[in-house]
């Protein structure tokens, strides 16, 4: 049975596996989805994280946006099962409600509410904060209004300045309003800077969970990509997975990666997991499965614990 645990100063309790919806309707279409849907809550997870601008990539194959949260409001209708899942998901990069304006956030959380045909929002993240014109009172102020109004029951924030997140916890703080519990930054064994630092510094002052999104770098830490490989892949997004791949740094990841793995039996997408899973501040890592076959490395993360010697192997790899 997956052991619970407190989303920071929250009353959520989920499983230290979430799962990621990014690639509902994508690269998984909706048979495939609700299996894995299935799948994932069989094996103990009740962690589910989409938002309303998933899929707005590649246009030309069908995809957009709401279309996981679609499938995951049908899924969550046809099992009945809303009571037992938290649901997360986000505001700010769907076309139609670009932006933090306070306006924007309630006109897009009434559309997310349809498409996953619930009343109740569990976890609802600031997606991107591209606008830093738009004062933090304002966003943090909107938000609350949707948690009185019992549309949403606990924020978060993702893609934040550090300093942004400190601002606004101390409003929140000030005038005793929904505060902020949790933080989804882009965090891996290639991508340690965009959270290690100040980022990292505010969420243990402050209290907040730590709950990174792209855990295995779209793959790359699975050992999907080698060196000189040519990447043919519609989930590598520019930047990410294929960028990895070539570099001296994702050569001595992967190479770490296998010399923990082969011994132990485990697949390197474990691996690489469980060394996220034992970072300071991570509550739970997302993680996302286009199929059914996928998930059993990705739960095994949960029981993998590494050595004090594995884990400076992998951090001194990924320096």
């Amino acid at each position: 049975m997956t052991e619970l645990r407190a989303l920071g100063s929250s009353d959520l309790l989920v499983s230290p596996l979430c799962l990621g919806g990014n690639v509902f309707g994508w690269t998984a279409d909706k048979t495939q989805s609700v299996e894995v849907l299935d799948a994932y809550l069989a094996a103990g997870g009740n962690f589910i994280d989409t938002s309303d601008a998933y899929m707005k990539h590649f246009p030309e194959q069908g995809n957009e946006p709401g279309q996981s949260e679609s499938i995951i409001g049908d899924w969550l209708a046809a099992r009945g099962n809303r009571d037992d899942v938290v649901v997360a998901t986000k505001v700010g990069d769907h076309p139609n409600f670009m932006g933090l304006a306070p306006a924007n956030i309630k006109a897009a959380a009434e559309e997310s509410l349809r498409r996953l045909r619930t009343d109740h929002i569990d976890l609802y993240y600031t997606h991107f904060d591209r606008d830093e014109s738009i004062p933090v009172d304002e966003i943090v102020t909107a938000l609350d209004d949707l948690v009185k109004a019992g549309k949403v029951r606990a924020i978060a924030a993702s893609n934040i300045s550090p300093e942004r997140l400190s601002a606004s916890l101390a409003f929140s703080d000030r005038e005793g309003l929904a505060r902020y519990v949790a933080l989804q930054p882009h965090y891996n064994l290639v991508s340690r800077d965009t959270y290690e630092g100040a980022r990292r510094d505010v969420v243990q002052r402050e209290g907040l969970a730590c709950v990174p999104y792209f855990a295995l770098a779209s793959g790359f830490l699975a050992g999907k990509y080698r060196p000189g490989q040519s990447i043919d892949n519609v989930r590598n997004l520019p930047g990410l997975a294929g960028g990895y791949a070539d570099t001296e740094r994702g050569v001595k990841v992967l190479d770490g990666l296998e010399q923990i793995a082969t011994p132990r039996g485990v697949e390197m997408a474990t691996v690489a997991l469980a060394w996220l899973a034992q970072q300071p501040t991570v509550t739970a890592l997302i993680a996302s499965a286009r199929t059914v076959e996928q998930l059993p490395a990705l739960f095994a993360a949960q029981d993998l614990h590494l050595s004090d010697t594995e884990l400076q192997t992998l951090t001194a790899a990924s320096s």
